[in-house]
């Protein structure tokens, strides 16, 4: 029986607090199969226990085949490992609300739940016509394109396309500088494997785009959430989070933020690209809403010449999220490392899907979907905004363009419980804390206005925030 000496606060024992911390890195590939664990002393002083407290905690762990003992070494960690739990793997304020909820309750629940927390156009809104258009003409072509692999760095004609769209916004990217990938996520992910070691240090907007969270964690690096504002990140906090944590890498988008709908000043762009110069720190710029602009936000990429900003993108959100196809803007010496790698990973990337979106990109009714589009949102957006304010729920700003809404609820109620009481009567909704890597997001909702139309998503909001109070 524990000494009751042990017990802590919560009415467990230090000892299992000490196991638990233990196993929690193991889980998280923190410590991994061989890697010797923290001193006996060194431990004690992180938990502030004693001594005697760890060496029964490691003792334990070694008697379940956890960790063992080498005589005169000190303890290591026993191998092979389970399967790595993302859901595990970081601090969750709330188990059940993590940064894969969202996705998983929308891509889950079936057409007749209303998922206004969802990052998709409804299909309604996309170039229908366009695609079936382009699927004809692939289904009558050549053979090869609906059978074969496609080059390394992609369909020729479809990056060639993509040099000049990203030289409209000031991006002068040649088209042997551009990689084809899956999706945006692939980007990201080939990205992740090209530059960083597990144990890095990267940082991300908080709030951010909810699955950077979840994709970092996969990649077990250490994440630094820095505050972000209606003009891009906190400056000074920038600067603060480079020199205390070193990072590696930042993830952001430049153009329209997910999930805030803000877009990113000359100013903070002018001194973030000084600070990653100066601490050699390199950008990885999300354009994946690109298409959805107004007028063109400053781009990362154009003032830095692609040396240390790498522009990355897809056609999802604007043309279908069910045609797979993204791309990569970077150096020179980079593409060629990151063509290795992706053939190594997944060999090519799909042709067919190059070919389609290369079709529907080249027709000129999609130029006329995009701008129709934009209006559409546009309306829907003060629409919805009006909606939502009359029942208390207030946007943090009006976005210039987008689809996103970042809005903060009634004083005293959380999103993760407004968001659960919706989903029993079948409205997928996203909390804030999804997207904040710091937790300090349970007052807000991202809501996307195009999902939004439905006066029931509004009469069920009321509901549930008049019954949470």
């Amino acid at each position: 029986m524990d000494d009751l000496s042990t017990l802590n606060a919560g009415g467990t024992t230090r000892i299992k607090d000490v196991m638990a911390a233990i196993s929690d890195r193991i889980a998280s590939r923190s410590l991994m199969p061989g890697a010797r664990l923290p001193s006996v002393r060194g431990f004690a002083k992180t938990m502030q226990v004693s001594v005697s407290t760890v060496v029964e905690a490691y003792e334990r762990l070694a008697a379940e085949g956890t960790i063992r003992s080498r005589p005169g070494s000190g303890f290591y960690v026993c191998g092979p490992l389970p399967p790595l739990s993302l859901s595990e793997s970081g601090a969750a304020s709330d188990p059940d609300v993590d940064p894969l909820w969202i996705a998983r309750q929308s891509l889950e629940m079936g057409d007749d739940v209303l998922k206004p927390g969802c990052g998709w156009l409804p299909p309604s809104w996309l170039p229908q016509p366009g695609l079936r258009r382009a699927l004809r003409t692939l289904a009558r072509g050549d053979m090869g394109v609906l059978a074969n692999y496609g080059t390394p760095l992609g369909l020729p004609a479809l990056r060639q396309l993509l040099a000049r769209r990203l030289g409209d916004h000031g991006i002068a990217a040649p088209p042997d500088q551009i990689m084809l990938t899956e999706s945006g996520t692939h980007a990201i992910d080939l990205l992740c494997r090209f530059l960083i070691e597990p144990g890095d240090t990267v940082l991300v907007d908080d709030p951010c785009y909810f699955n950077f969270h979840a994709l970092l964690r996969a990649h077990r690096v250490n994440v630094v959430g820095v505050p972000f504002t209606p003009t891009g990140p906190d400056i000074e906090r920038f600067a603060e989070a480079i020199e205390r944590h070193k990072p590696r890498l930042y993830i952001t988008n430049s153009a329209i933020h997910n999930p805030t709908g803000a877009v990113l000043s000359p100013v903070t762009a002018h001194r973030l690209l000084k600070l990653a110069e100066a601490s050699g720190l390199i950008i990885i710029e999300d354009d994946i809403f690109a298409d959805f602009e107004e007028v063109a936000a400053p781009r990362l990429a154009a003032f830095d010449g692609l040396d240390r900003v790498i522009h990355i993108g897809s056609f999802s959100k604007t043309l279908s999220a069910s045609v797979r196809c993204g791309f990569i803007a970077a150096r020179r010496d980079w593409i060629d490392g990151l063509v290795d790698l992706k053939v190594a990973s997944s060999f090519s990337s799909g042709q067919l899907s190059a070919e389609l979106v290369y079709l529907t990109l080249k027709d000129g009714s999609y130029r006329k979907h995009v701008e129709a589009l934009r209006l559409r949102l546009a309306k829907t957006m003060a629409e919805v905004s009006a909606r939502l304010e009359a029942i208390g729920i207030v946007p943090w700003l009006k976005p210039q363009a987008g689809m996103f809404l970042w809005c903060r609820l009634p004083e005293g109620l959380d999103a993760a419980d407004v968001a659960r009481a919706c989903l029993a009567e079948g409205i997928v909704l996203a909390p804030g804390n999804v997207f904040s890597q710091s937790d300090t997001a349970g007052g807000f909702m991202r809501f996307n206005v195009a999902q939004s139309t439905d006066p029931r998503i509004f009469d069920v909001l009321k509901a549930s925030m008049r019954a949470l109070r």
